[in-house]
């Protein structure tokens, strides 16, 4: 006599709304702040981490050097406001590079092609020469940058050269520019921005200039005050409309955090950080980030563009059947890494006080890849956010100036940045590991 078969056991109810859980974003699945705490804790124990990890690393750097630095001066005011300038260039040339790694290429030049843009614009104020207003030598050397961009996206999109080839290229090439900009004039290649000329003193400014203390909270307060409202104004408007939009507590608490960053950020600036005299208020570096850091975010957090960029670095040959353009999409990103690009060796030139042919592009490059991938962004596309740049841009800097402040030198500075990076990315691979781990088991 056969067998009878064994009845079929009944579906798990909970197993669908798990599976929900573990493959939509929290903000999508959650309807209150206590179930989107549950579903980022079942994301984070999937394998989906987000910027956990690189907030985590920050923590503990800040913690172990303020323990080891000498007389703990690395929470000091002066020192913090140090890091912040330090990270800057960091953070502006990750975020210009996340453009290109979503879409699963890499882009080395932006080092030497923001440098060729900063050593247009140092070279175009110069009082003994051209004497151009600062602004407009700030237009020409981004413009120049944008055109390098340009460049070389129609090379790699129209010709469909690989972007390593196309920009380590680009790497020997615009550096042997820089160097044919500098010795224009009669500087010797160092062109300065040290002077009572109000073009240079802009330009200087740039990184070393600070905002007056009043003037420091009211502009914190209005920026607070707008994001907040923009938040909020979204979020319900998506509400109201039946659409996907977070918990309004978690949107409140979203707000009440920038607030307090707000706050921390400018009482910190204000303190007095001169040795003799008076320094306080918040550098313009800051503000300079933040802009940088607003536009890109709306970029591609808001709109249709950011959506294709996505779209692309996950699946190119998807996003063609749908109608996308991929060449012009592609070209564009490489446009605006360069220009990024450019904003940040502005930057950098400002820290130095003028240009020099001793400028390190190949250095800075490699520490914008490894502050965007540190903070999260995949090297193979499709997953990352300018969020991205600002945390691992932060990293960068405070390793760079702990061991700058405990006189380690250089080298020993290379080998622990290059250390943590393959910490980052292996805890980036073994969460991937573990969520494809946890999705093949629940099938």
């Amino acid at each position: 006599m056969a067998r009878a078969e064994a009845p079929e056991a009944a579906p798990d109810p909970t197993a669908a709304a798990e599976a929900a859980q573990l493959e939509l974003p929290p903000e999508i699945a959650a309807q209150s702040l206590g179930e989107w705490l549950r579903a980022w804790a079942t994301r984070i124990r999937s394998g989906d981490s987000g910027v956990l990890p690189v907030i985590l690393g920050f923590a503990v750097i800040m913690v172990v050097f303020q323990a080891i630095s000498p007389n703990g001066v690395f929470l000091s005011a002066n020192n913090i406001v140090n890091l912040f300038q330090q990270s800057a260039v960091f953070m502006v040339l990750a975020m210009g590079e996340i453009f290109i790694l979503l879409l699963g290429e890499i882009d080395l030049s932006i080092g030497y092609a923001g440098a060729v843009g900063a050593a247009v614009a140092v070279q175009l104020v110069q009082p003994g020469t051209t004497k151009w207003p600062w602004w407009g030598a700030i237009i020409a050397g981004l413009l120049v940058c944008a055109l390098i961009g340009a460049v070389q996206g129609t090379l790699i999109t129209r010709l469909r050269l690989p972007s390593l080839i196309v920009t380590l290229a680009g790497l020997l090439i615009w550096n042997g520019a820089m160097l044919l900009i500098l010795l224009l004039g009669p500087f010797s290649g160092y062109p300065s921005l040290a002077g009572n000329n109000p073009n240079l003193q802009v330009l200087y400014n740039l990184m070393w200039g600070s905002i007056d203390p009043v003037v420091s909270w009211i502009g914190a307060a209005v920026v607070v005050i707008l994001i907040g409202t923009l938040l909020w104004l979204g979020d319900s408007r998506r509400r109201r409309s039946g659409l996907v939009a977070p918990p309004a507590s978690l949107t409140l608490l979203k707000i009440a955090l920038i607030a307090i960053v707000a706050v921390v950020v400018v009482a910190i600036c204000n303190v007095n950080r001169a040795a003799i005299g008076t320094l306080e208020g918040v550098p313009w570096v800051i503000p300079i980030v933040l802009a940088v850091f607003g536009a890109w975010l709306v970029l591609l957090q808001r709109t249709r563009f950011g959506r294709y960029v996505y779209a692309i670095g996950g699946n190119p040959e998807a996003a063609r059947r749908a109608g996308i353009k991929l060449a012009t999409i592609r070209t564009w990103c490489f446009v605006l890494c360069s220009f990024t690009a450019g904003i940040g060796l502005l930057l950098y030139a400002s820290y130095l006080g003028g240009m020099s042919n001793n400028v390190n592009g190949g250095q800075l490059v490699l520490y914008a890849v490894a502050a965007a991938v540190m903070g999260g962004t995949s090297l193979f596309g499709g997953r990352g956010k300018v969020l991205h740049g600002v945390l691992g841009g932060l990293v960068i800097g405070g390793i760079y100036n702990g061991l700058y402040l405990l006189g380690i030198a250089v080298q020993w500075q290379f080998i622990v940045t290059g250390l943590v990076l393959i910490v980052a990315v292996s805890i980036d691979a073994l969460s991937r590991r573990s969520a494809t781990s946890g999705s093949a088991a629940r099938v």
